[in-house]
């Protein structure tokens, strides 16, 4: 076996029969490795990789084997071209678990190896990877999840876009490391007790990256230094998003907005959500309903308030862009049957962001029908993109099939805006988008969790989703508060959830009332489209809810609002560091062993810890104080001790809240 370890440049390459396998420094303390069996090693697929400074690498062949250290962290292979990942003590982090009868140290010959790319039909491969299971590692990340679960050993989880589901291969584990699958193939990863399996289903290499750390907080932004950081948010963006499905009048909106202002309620963003176009794949205003969309603008920002606009990727074949578009070849295509990728009031194709093309195009349509109103904030739904029957291997994109480039899309969806707007000199973009991929953030991508429903299960699953997608690379993420589907404004169980849903919410990164509540039956100005009852969908403003639930919001918009600096203070180091200004006790508490365990508390910052109430009827709760500080219960001014449980009354009106050794914040007027 002489001869198939060589150094070429700052990279150490093994070379046997078929395969080709580099690995190389990418970012400090950090390795990236790369497996093909073409005939060269595709070096056109960075994906969520950004280029980095030179580190140097110490790399080593000795005999048969061969090793490559940069800083902490060291790749060792072995004669058989067994990979395992060590950090600077010498302790194994991960290896490739092999049961083959070359691997003289396993007694099994099972024939199956650590890691293949098995040829399919159509010249691509099938790969796996697969690492040794260690039944005390724990597994964060991996984007968000509807899962009651924060910790996600034992989970099998689908590499796939999808309505509430965001796919993001990142994993944080509590063994010191981090591990990005850097592929946007469809596929699955199984964090299974006795193994650890990667899998794309259509893609010519293996690739990925893995970074050591001391602390969630060093791994963390040690990914976000490789795959990017979001801009620094605007001001205005910290503030409270209102928002329902949907205002269908430039009339009705307007009046929502003024009676904000005449009560005096604290408000930053209203939304224009969907079907305010005449067609899917126009993008403009339908001015039957929206007759003026200059001077809307200008009175909202008279009032100090921020227009966001729904954007859709969907074009109807009615529309008057459509033949353009499938002309140039931006449209999402369909290998069999009828080019219909979503059922929504017609039969809608996908505009195709992975083409720079179509990237610029709906842009340029942005700008000429939004933009150039003063319109500087955009709701980029349906970004996974959702597809009606998601029959993976029946689409294509410009970039190549779905099954092997799908996962993509809302990064390039973002980055069709981001770079629209940069161009246009704005530096702090923010778009809320429905979907993200690794490196979606640095395109100034915000994310809500979808379409959900209005139920308790439902919000204590958005708590382990929202901390995952911060350890993956998302600051900036929110839910629809309240929900999704359903809801009745006049149902005294939901006025409850609403209200447990705000306290909640209030200590998002992005601050934000959705949902499509239940009909009132009353019928408004506005078209009926058929999808909803449009004419009849029911009120969602925070005095929507009862005289009760009102002076609860109330308090908690102006709560919000005094914390408004502390939050823009989050923000700069979530821009600066990747730090999430929302993140598990165990991230600042990394040496705290029961901080690892708990799953339905979080940091807002370094000082506020939350314990929002997450089960129906609850007026009380236990709450863990992380060891290593002293705790001021906010509602009654007590002194704790940490590393302690605590049980803390929880009445409607109240969220446990605790500050952190002293620190004087204005969370209570």
């Amino acid at each position: 076996m002489d001869g198939i370890f060589r150094i070429e440049a700052n990279r150490l390459i093994r070379e046997y029969d078929e395969e080709k396998l580099w690995v190389e420094p990418w970012g400090e303390n950090s390795l990236r490795l790369r497996c093909t069996k073409e005939a060269q090693m595709p070096e056109d697929r960075d994906w969520a990789l950004l280029s980095q400074p030179e580190c140097k690498a110490e790399i080593r062949i000795d005999g048969k084997c061969a090793s490559i250290t940069n800083g902490r962290l060291t790749c060792r292979i072995n004669e058989y071209g067994f990979v395992r990942f060590e950090n600077e003590k010498g302790e194994t982090l991960f290896a490739e678990r092999w049961q083959d009868r070359q691997d003289m140290s396993n007694h099994m010959s099972l024939m199956v190896p650590g890691r293949e790319l098995k040829p399919i039909p159509g010249g691509a491969y099938r790969a796996v990877v697969r690492f040794e299971g260690n039944e005390a590692e724990r597994f964060y990340g991996l984007g968000q999840r509807q899962e009651p679960f924060l910790n996600l050993k034992g989970c099998e989880l689908e590499l796939a876009q999808r309505n509430s589901q965001a796919n993001i291969p990142f994993a944080l584990s509590n063994l010191g490391y981090g591990f990005l699958w850097n592929n946007p193939a469809y596929g699955r990863v199984s964090l299974a007790r006795n193994c650890t399996q990667w899998v794309a289903e259509v893609t010519p290499l293996i690739d990925y990256w893995v970074t050591a750390g001391d602390t969630p907080a060093e791994i963390v932004e040690m990914y976000t230094q490789v795959t990017g950081r979001v801009p620094m948010m605007p001001e205005f963006a910290s503030g409270f998003w209102q928002c329902k499905l949907r205002y269908r009048t430039q009339k009705e909106l307007l009046e929502v907005a003024r009676e904000y202002k005449r009560r005096g309620l604290p408000i930053s963003v209203i939304v224009v959500d969907f079907f305010h176009w005449p067609q899917q794949g126009e993008w403009c205003f339908d001015p039957k309903y929206w007759p003026d969309p200059e001077a809307m603008v200008k009175e909202l920002k008279d009032m100090g308030i921020e227009l966001m606009v729904s954007i859709w990727p969907t074009v109807d074949p009615r529309s008057s862009n459509y033949n353009e578009m499938k002309r140039k070849g931006y449209l999402v295509r369909t290998d069999r049957g009828v080019r219909t990728q979503m059922i929504c009031l017609g039969n809608e194709v996908f505009f195709d962001a992975t083409n720079p093309g179509a990237q610029r195009y709906v842009w340029n349509k942005t700008k000429e029908n939004y933009f150039k109103y003063g319109i500087r904030v955009f709701w980029l739904d349906e970004a996974e993109p959702e597809f009606s029957v998601y029959d993976f291997d029946n689409i294509r994109y410009y970039l190549g099939p779905n099954l092997e480039v799908g996962n993509i899309y809302p990064v390039l969806y973002a980055k069709a805006f981001y770079d629209g707007m940069t161009e246009e000199g704005i530096t702090d973009v923010i778009n809320l988008a429905r979907c993200a991929w690794a490196g979606s953030q640095r395109y100034g991508a915000a994310v809500w969790s979808g379409d959900i429903h209005s139920n308790f299960p439902t919000l204590r699953m958005q708590v382990c989703a929202g901390l995952n997608m911060g350890l993956s690379g998302i600051p900036w993420w929110t839910t629809d508060i309240g929900g999704f589907f359903g809801g009745d404004p006049k149902d005294p169980k939901f006025r409850e959830l609403v209200v447990r849903w705000f306290q909640y919410g209030t200590f998002c990164p992005l601050f934000r009332l959705h949902g499509y509540r239940l009909p009132t039956g009353e019928g408004t100005e506005g078209e009926d489209t058929g999808m909803f009852d449009f004419n009849t969908c029911g009120p969602n403003e925070v005095w929507s809810f009862g005289e009760e639930a009102y002076e609860i919001i109330k308090e908690l918009l102006f709560m919000r609002e005094r914390l408004r600096p502390y939050i823009m203070e989050q923000m700069k180091e979530a821009h600066e560091k990747g730090t999430p200004p929302m993140r598990p006790l165990f991230y600042d508490f990394s040496k705290d062993g029961e901080a690892w365990n708990v799953e339905d508390e979080f940091m807002f910052g370094p000082d506020i810890l939350v314990a929002p109430v997450l089960y129906e009827g609850a007026r009380s709760r236990k709450v863990y104080l992380p060891a290593g500080a002293k705790w001021k219960d906010v509602n009654n001014g007590r002194i704790y001790d940490g590393g302690q449980y605590i049980d803390c009354d929880a009445p409607l009106e109240i969220i446990p809240l605790f500050l952190k050794n002293g620190i004087n914040l204005p969370v209570k007027a």
